[in-house]
């Protein structure tokens, strides 16, 4: 009787030392993959404003060659809103 309950026991701790395995290999692996995600997103968020950052250059460069004439005429068609219908 003493030698089964000691066998289970045996049990019992090979149970609770794969479960405490399992559980560290899960939460590394959340851990690992927090990391990769916020790096990937970190990378995305670089290139966005990079992006950005290009068209503002390409806008600088465009305007500076463009007259003042030029300029106001193209505000005025791209940024001012029309007549419209008289509706919101």
């Amino acid at each position: 009787m003493l030698a089964q309950l000691e066998r289970f026991k045996g049990y019992l701790v090979a149970l609770g030392a794969a479960l405490a395995l399992a559980l560290g290999a899960y939460l590394r692996g959340r851990s690992a993959g927090k990391g990769a995600e916020r790096q990937r997103r970190a990378a995305e968020v670089n290139e966005q404003a990079a992006q950005a950052r290009k068209e503002a250059r390409d806008v600088q460069l465009e305007t500076a060659r463009m007259g003042d004439d030029a300029v106001a005429a193209e505000l005025e068609r791209d940024w001012v809103r029309g007549p419209g219908t008289g509706r919101r």
